[in-house]
């Protein structure tokens, strides 16, 4: 794994969304990620909607037992085309840690984890029975996944949300 900048403490406003939001077991999880992945840009493309950069959000983080995820992009306003599956959502405003990076997302993510965990700060997570729910947890991918299939290579900014 190469870091590219970070980690560091950001403020980030709201951000409009459209995403599909799906619960999936941890096993498997990055298929179904691949999956919703081609739905959403088929649905907006279909509609001729305009949008950014591409995100994966873990809602609910339970390794054992399955995820809440949800595949999107960041809009200039809510959409929600008709006839699909995919939902206007915001990424919410907050400190967070992040960290941009190449390479694999296990490393980068406890990279990111032991980094905060250091510090004073902690993140905006309760446990609940379901698993850790986070106030906002995602990988934006600054590479486009549709113009570079190896995700190894795709540069990532890793985002988790800090509690106030």
């Amino acid at each position: 794994m190469d870091i590219l900048a970070g980690p560091a403490i950001v403020a980030l406003p709201d951000r409009h969304t459209a995403g599909i939001r799906v619960t999936t077991p941890f096993r498997g999880m990055f298929a179904v990620r691949d999956e919703l992945m081609r739905e959403l840009y088929a649905g907006l493309d279909a509609h001729g909607l305009d949008y950014g950069v591409t995100f994966f959000r873990l809602h609910v983080v339970a390794m054992e037992a399955d995820m809440q995820v949800e595949v999107g992009v960041v809009t200039g306003a809510p959409v929600e085309p008709a006839g699909t599956r995919i939902a206007a959502g915001v990424l919410p405003a907050g400190r967070y840690a992040t960290m941009t990076y190449v390479g694999h997302g296990r490393r980068a993510n406890g990279t990111l984890i032991d980094w905060v965990n250091a510090g004073p700060e902690s993140f905006d997570r309760t446990e609940s029975p379901a698993g850790d729910r986070f106030g906002c947890r995602y990988e934006a991918y600054l590479t486009d996944p549709r113009s570079e299939r190896m995700k190894t290579r795709w540069r990532i900014e890793l985002a988790i949300r800090l509690r106030d």
